[in-house]
């Protein structure tokens, strides 16, 4: 069986549709063989031009592949964007949540941030036992802030119109002496309503050893983590 390469092939499909554009140009043009076999030819040489500009030309395949290059760019660059949006809109949903975990975490003197200077109006230190000069129980102060740091619904609960005032002074974290059967284990409380206790080693409570190592005497012996929080204490 002989081989056909593509320009034959290519060939005999042109004259192959020669046969059938000979009969419709026949039907619409008379039936003149003179005229037929001309219009024929026009016909073949116009498609034969039409098919080489749009498939054999070398600027027609340029411009196909300027087509989808800019086709394949804009496609790139939506995905882009919206891959840069989508990081942003996590990022930024990771950034507010971290911020607002932080700020719950710095509410009633739970803060990590290092304390310092210590402002000379901030009487009392951490590890200091205190009393409660109105319920009387005792406790050990864990952590201060130079004035009231908690949510606005606890201020608008606990400071009324005529205790304003008392949110801007120094509110202290106190851990309770079980021992006092008090029914709370932590307090935040205003520095006016403290009284230090000299030499009373024993407070009671399961946090101790967490926040202290000891007692010196005179107050409990930070942990070094808490030290570095309060290092002026």
């Amino acid at each position: 069986m002989p081989h056909i390469n593509a320009a034959a092939a290519l060939q005999i499909c042109v004259l192959l549709s020669a046969l059938p554009a000979q009969y419709f140009i026949s039907q619409w043009y008379g039936t003149d063989s003179a005229q037929r076999i001309q219009i024929t030819e026009r016909l073949i040489i116009a498609s034969w031009s039409s098919f080489t500009k749009s498939h054999l030309s070398l600027d027609a395949w340029t411009d196909r592949l300027k087509l989808w290059l800019s086709k394949t760019r804009t496609c790139l660059n939506v995905g882009l964007f919206v891959l840069h949006f989508r990081n942003w809109y996590h990022g930024e949903k990771k950034t507010k949540m971290g911020d607002n975990e932080a700020e719950t975490h710095s509410y009633f003197a739970e803060s990590t941030h290092v304390h310092s200077p210590k402002p000379e109006y901030i009487r009392f230190s951490v590890g200091q036992v205190i009393v409660h000069k109105r319920f009387g129980y005792s406790g050990v102060i864990v952590g201060w802030d130079v004035k009231a740091k908690a949510p606005e619904e606890w201020l608008h609960h606990n400071y009324p119109p005529a205790k304003q005032d008392l949110k801007d002074t120094p509110h202290y974290r106190i851990l309770i002496n079980k021992a006092n059967g008090f029914g709370q284990s932590t307090a935040y409380i205003p520095e006016e309503e403290i009284t230090i206790i000299m030499g009373l080693e024993v407070v009671h409570h399961p946090d101790m050893k967490a926040y202290f190592s000891g007692y010196d005497g005179s107050k409990y012996i930070m942990q070094p983590w808490l030290k570095k929080i309060y290092p002026h204490d």
